[in-house]
């Protein structure tokens, strides 16, 4: 028997598309808390003004990935991931471990994550090249402003944090798994 097109009204949904915008959305979600948990320590410190201001400013920043992938989840039908409780704790927890550590360590926070979120665009967007042109420029944009936050957070001392290559390396595995665990659950 031959598949039906979808009726007026349905949505024909791809299902790779659907966990592309389902671990975006979480991706968003987690950085947006981990730059609310460095802001919940640098924010009540006086001398961390100036790391409390640059950690705001990329929030912002993560706030509005995240509400683009919220229009996305909504428009297209798919279904958030169910670990955002989970992706809630963690996320804060690390941001705020990690100022707590230092400024030093709260930018190598940002580098790791950032790396592996530009190199996961990057995937992305490579297989989203002629399948959807939307969706991919979005990609696109987002990893460009990415990678500028991975930069800032270098600029201002990422690689200096102690125990910089055990913690990135911890907190690159970390994010590893959960784009794995969010693309399904």
């Amino acid at each position: 028997m031959r598949p039906h097109p979808p009726m007026p009204g349905q949505i024909k949904r791809d299902p790779r598309i659907a966990e592309m915008i389902r671990v975006d959305h979480a991706g968003e979600f987690g950085a947006v808390q981990i730059y609310r948990g460095q802001r919940a320590v640098f924010d009540r410190i006086e001398s961390k003004a100036h790391a409390a201001r640059l950690i705001g400013e990329m929030e912002e920043g993560e706030q509005e990935h995240l509400k683009t992938f919220d229009k996305l989840i909504a428009e297209r039908g798919v279904r958030p991931t169910l670990m955002a409780p989970v992706w809630r704790v963690a996320g804060f927890g690390l941001g705020a471990v990690t100022a707590l550590m230092g400024e030093q360590a709260a930018h190598a926070c940002t580098e790791a994550v950032e790396e592996v979120i530009e190199e996961h665009y990057g995937r992305q967007s490579e297989e989203l090249r002629g399948v959807d042109s939307e969706l991919k420029h979005v990609v696109d944009r987002f990893r460009a402003e990415e990678i500028a936050h991975k930069e800032t957070a270098i600029e201002q001392g990422a690689r200096n944090a102690p125990g910089y290559g055990v913690l990135t390396a911890v907190i690159k595995i970390g994010c590893r798994a959960a784009i794995r665990i969010s693309e399904k659950i």
